[in-house]
């Protein structure tokens, strides 16, 4: 299975969204809530090319993006190769 990591806030529709597709798909992932923390959130910026938006969603290290991103690939098909 892949490490995949989610930066997110608990009130975050679009990290609710994000998570919801993981667990519809049995994905266990690492969440990193950010609400409040700056220091995390910096940390997520620097390793998201920048983007201090959340979710920020890496899959075995690679930036994958944010809700919208994730959502795209599912529906290209190009998730469940990444998450195999």
């Amino acid at each position: 299975m892949p490490s995949v990591e989610i930066y997110t806030w608990r009130t975050c529709p679009f990290c609710i969204r994000a998570k919801q597709l993981l667990d519809r798909k049995g994905v266990a992932y690492t969440e990193h809530s950010v609400d409040g923390d700056e220091p995390g959130r910096d940390a997520m910026a620097t390793r998201g090319d920048g983007r201090r938006s959340v979710p920020q969603i890496f899959i075995d290290e690679r930036h994958i993006g944010g809700c919208d991103d994730l959502h795209a690939l599912e529906r290209a098909g190009e998730l469940d190769p990444l998450l195999s």
